[in-house]
């Protein structure tokens, strides 16, 4: 079966820290083309924060982006898969529990985070080669 550090092996490690503003999270997720990020507090993973996040909790709740923390309005204490697990683990726990994005963890450091599109890309290329 095959794992989720097979995905990760090019990726770049993005975050943001708890305290900085929503509108410097969602500059960071447009420049980078991410549906979600994971939260920082001295250096250990607290939350995070997607698309959702800030239609549900800024967009509709009726906040300033340019005031509000990222700590504000994330999802806390986030599940999170290990670089060591396989991919179809990955793809129950994202169905079981409606998620598209999941940290992946290495002990307790932030490797990254996995997506359902990442799972979509590896399926096609794995696909075509076969």
């Amino acid at each position: 079966m095959a794992k989720i550090s097979e995905i990760m092996r090019d990726t770049r490690v993005l975050s943001v820290d708890a305290e900085q503003t929503v509108i410097e999270d969602a500059r960071l997720m447009t420049e980078f083309n991410i549906g979600a990020v994971p939260v920082l507090r001295d250096g250990n993973l607290i939350g995070i924060f997607s698309e959702r996040d800030l239609m549900r909790r800024v967009v509709a709740g009726g906040r300033s982006p340019a005031m509000t923390k990222v700590s504000e309005v994330m999802t806390a204490k986030p599940q999170t898969i290990s670089a060591d697990d396989d991919i179809d683990e990955c793809m129950q726990l994202m169905r079981e529990a409606g998620f598209r994005h999941l940290p992946v963890m290495e002990g307790n450091k932030l490797r990254g985070v996995i997506s359902l599109r990442d799972i979509m890309m590896r399926a096609r290329k794995t696909s075509s080669t076969a």
